[in-house]
């Protein structure tokens, strides 16, 4: 038998960084424990450590945050039909109201966004606390289709809405629906339903202001195969697993 290193010498465990480590166990986002470990609040092995990036292999090293121990935290994954005006993050620094009022006193752990809407936009949103799941979904590379509701000051006819499945180059940018369809029309405005494949900003308004029309609102009601189906504006619900499993696959999120 010849000499030589173990395997598991051969293959170390993995180290990451100790701001990767909070993140990845669902403890909170990685700009909060970067924050939390500068402030002096996060210790490993008992050793107060500053560092955000310290390497720590996790199954061998105790981190602690406050004092306490962390564990694995169980993961939760909801979808919150989200009001318009609310902006998608934790905190504004311009004191305008997030997302998370919607979860007020539901005592749920550190979530965050998989993807966003803007300010102005309503309908699905996705929450986490698993940054690898939500890493997949919203990996451009394997996006999934996203479903849009969306009111127009126009009654676009048959060749608008090829148009806008044809696209557009916007300096540079190309930018074009996978379908477009009209769902009802009134005398001045229309209903219409637009579905994406990608997440560029503000894809649908910047292409609708390319041919003329404003949106008047924009709803986003399916991502891939997850539909918001009859969940109340402001209401947020946990995903089955079977759901979870069917985003899994491949996904992104955002206008």
């Amino acid at each position: 038998m010849h000499g030589g290193r173990s395997k598991g010498a051969m293959n170390p465990a993995p180290r990451h960084g100790l701001a990767r480590v909070l993140s990845k166990q669902g403890v909170c986002s990685r700009r909060e424990a970067a924050a939390w470990i500068q402030a002096g609040r996060v210790a490993v092995d008992g050793r107060t450590v500053r560092d955000p990036e310290f390497p720590v292999v996790l199954g061998r090293q105790q981190v602690s945050v406050d004092g306490r121990a962390i564990g694995e935290v169980a993961r939760v994954y909801l979808m919150l039909n989200k009001p318009r005006g609310l902006v998608t993050t934790a905190s504004d620094e311009r004191g305008r109201e997030t997302v998370y009022r919607c979860f007020q006193g539901a005592g749920l752990p550190w979530l965050g966004p998989v993807g966003r809407l803007d300010k102005a936009s309503e309908g699905l949103l996705l929450f986490c606390n698993d940054p690898q799941w939500a890493a997949g979904i919203t990996d451009p590379l394997h996006g999934l289709d996203k479903t849009y509701h969306v009111q127009v000051d126009a009654i676009p006819d048959a060749a608008m809405l090829a148009a806008l499945v044809a696209g557009v180059d916007q300096d540079g940018e190309p930018l074009r629906a996978v379908s477009a369809t009209l769902l009802r029309a009134g005398e001045k405005n229309a209903w219409l339903e637009i579905v994406l494949d990608e997440g560029r900003n503000r894809q649908i308004r910047r292409l609708l202001a390319a041919f003329g029309m404003d949106v008047m609102r924009l709803v986003r009601v399916a991502i891939g195969p997850l539909a918001m189906g009859g969940l109340a504006k402001g209401a947020w619900r946990e995903l089955s697993p079977a759901e979870v499993e069917a985003l899994t696959t491949s996904g992104s999120c955002g206008d």
